[in-house]
């Protein structure tokens, strides 16, 4: 007890004269409703001085620093009224607030001469010309005279007129005025357009999405020249209240697709949604496989391409990537390059990708269960040379395979996090220096490293990023059933996990079609056809309009 009481006091950083100070989270009452609860969905009033009570308290003006109120006199006609606007410090474009804002409405110029405007029209009418005068009115001066802004919108409620301020706007309050004026003069810090990242490609468009959501739909729209796109704004979250953005062609894509997606979209019950990821989880219709069932892209000619074919695109303010659904599971092995080669060129690399598809998910396993259980499939110099070099290994193959595996993981994952000039040193480091000295010190077979090697190669030619994390989870799963039942642990594996694909959908689409359920494979096969001969939109779409082009569609090769 002595010596317990001594290292205690030993390591007691509190002299005698000080007293502990003990702090801890207390629970608050969530019962007790906040003061904006209390007028959520409240109309504004026609007095200035509770409209701008109501203001600094919701806003908490005494302790926000980039919530900006200015209140001045407005003049009108010789006449002065009591106004203010509201605005986010770093949001708008102060500038155009005091040029084109308070300037206007503040300085007595000649536009606010004491003189009654007169809108004159004339009407024929029993050939007598009638002149009618419309008298003067705050409102509508204001609105239609002292507000040089493209965009201008009179809001009567304080819930749509909060969320609009967030998003950068000014809002005009004016006394005896039952509502305010939203003026749209956002000017905020943001990423330039920029090549795609983690798209590259060689022959196709340089432009990548961004964060900013009216950036996003002003490359799709440059991209597509059509009245028909129609791009709809939807709010997602209670606390952070973010827009994303459904854009679809009226005249293709299926009325009852467009009408699921915003279904689900205005039907999410949460606080907040931060990125395009977390949407993607909150959407999808089987939230617990593994499987991807909306694909994402940061190229705008990728998300342009499958607009025009009939699918619903999702921009996600915050985001830098889109969503595209519905999808297939042969449309996560496509690349967006494929367009923009030769089909000859495109369908060799497409019988790549599925070569590599299958390498990655079942190469481990199949060699476990050769060298375990079907050793007669092997030539006997492969079998001897598999057999002499682990002759000094003392570990069994799955355990090997496990270490392997495990270790390229890490590789790949410190890739990921250490600083991008770092990056490729960690990898030079781990598959070089400890794979070579992994093998000298005989915990692996060179030839296992081989077979790890060929199947993270694999890996990386797997064109979508959450496909290939399906496939490295689904190796683990076959590499033990390989060695524990040897080709009928894979064959019950493959069997189970076609019925899992069988079994999914994506947004009412089948997750293997047209291939399961046999469609037109003429028209949607996993193979490109040539450019004259894509005639037809993919039938498992249900598109409103099927046909893409005529069946001669270079008219210039007719003769006459």
């Amino acid at each position: 007890m002595k010596f317990i009481e001594k290292v205690k006091e030993f390591f007691n950083v509190l002299t005698k004269n000080q007293e502990s100070y003990d702090f801890s989270i207390s629970k608050e009452n969530s019962s007790e409703s906040q003061p904006e609860d209390l007028l959520k969905n409240q109309s504004i009033y026609p007095s200035l001085d509770v409209n701008l009570d109501y203001i600094k308290s919701r806003y908490n003006v005494l302790i926000n620093s980039d919530i900006k109120i200015r209140e001045f006199m407005l003049n009108a006609k010789g006449k002065q009224f009591k106004a203010f606007i509201i605005y986010i410090d770093g949001l708008v474009d102060t500038t155009s607030i005091n040029d084109f804002i308070l300037n206007p409405l503040m300085l007595k110029n000649f536009s606010n001469q004491n003189n009654d405007p007169q809108i004159v029209s004339e009407a024929i009418a029993t050939n007598i010309s009638v002149r009618k005068v419309k008298r003067f009115n705050i409102t509508d001066y204001i609105y239609e005279c002292l507000l040089p802004q493209n965009s201008v919108k009179k809001i009567s409620s304080f819930d749509e007129l909060v969320k609009n301020v967030n998003s950068g706007d000014c809002a005009l309050f004016v006394d005896t005025i039952n509502f305010a004026f939203d003026i749209d003069i956002k000017k905020f810090a943001q990423r330039s357009i920029s090549e795609p990242k983690n798209e590259p490609s060689v022959r196709g468009s340089q432009e990548a999405f961004v964060e900013n959501l009216r950036t996003n739909t002003s490359m799709i729209r440059r991209n597509i020249n059509n009245e028909n796109l129609i791009i709809e704004n939807i709010t997602i979250g209670k606390t952070n209240k973010n827009n994303c953005a459904v854009c679809y062609i009226k005249d293709i894509a299926n009325s009852s697709l467009v009408s699921e997606t915003k279904y689900r979209l205005n039907n999410l019950d949460v606080d907040y949604v931060l990125s395009s990821s977390e949407l993607i989880q909150l959407i999808k219709d089987d939230p617990e496989t593994t499987l991807p069932e909306i694909m994402t892209t940061e190229r705008a000619d990728k998300a342009c391409s499958y607009l025009l074919q009939g699918r619903v695109i999702i921009i996600y303010n915050g985001s830098p990537y889109a969503l595209i659904l519905p999808v297939t599971l042969f449309d996560f092995i496509s690349s967006g390059e494929d367009v923009n080669l030769n089909y000859h060129f495109a369908n060799l690399l497409k019988i790549i990708r599925g070569i590599a598809f299958f390498i990655t998910l079942l190469l481990p396993g199949l060699y476990l269960a050769i060298t375990i259980y079907h050793r007669e499939l092997l030539p006997t110099e492969l079998l001897y040379s598999i057999v002499a070099s682990r002759v000094n290994v003392p570990f069994p193959i799955l355990v090997e395979i496990l270490i392997m595996e495990l270790s390229f993981e890490l590789i790949r994952e410190a890739g990921l996090r250490v600083p991008s000039p770092l990056g490729s040193t960690v990898g030079i480091v781990g598959a070089l220096v400890l794979g070579e000295a992994a093998v000298s010190a005989s915990i692996v077979s060179p030839i296992l490293i081989i077979i790890i090697a060929i199947t993270a190669i694999s890996s990386f030619a797997i064109p979508d990023f959450s496909l290939g994390f399906h496939l490295r989870i689904a190796r683990f799963a076959y590499t033990l059933l390989g060695s524990l039942c040897g080709f009928l642990g894979i064959g019950v594996g493959l069997f189970i996990h076609l019925i899992t694909l069988c079994s999914l959908k994506s947004f009412g689409v089948p997750y293997l079609s047209p291939y399961m359920p046999k469609t037109n494979i003429r028209n949607n096969s996993y193979l490109l056809k040539p450019v004259w001969k894509r005639e037809k939109r993919s039938d498992f779409l249900n598109t409103k309009r099927t046909t893409v082009q005529d069946n001669i569609s270079m008219k210039w090769r007719e003769k006459n």
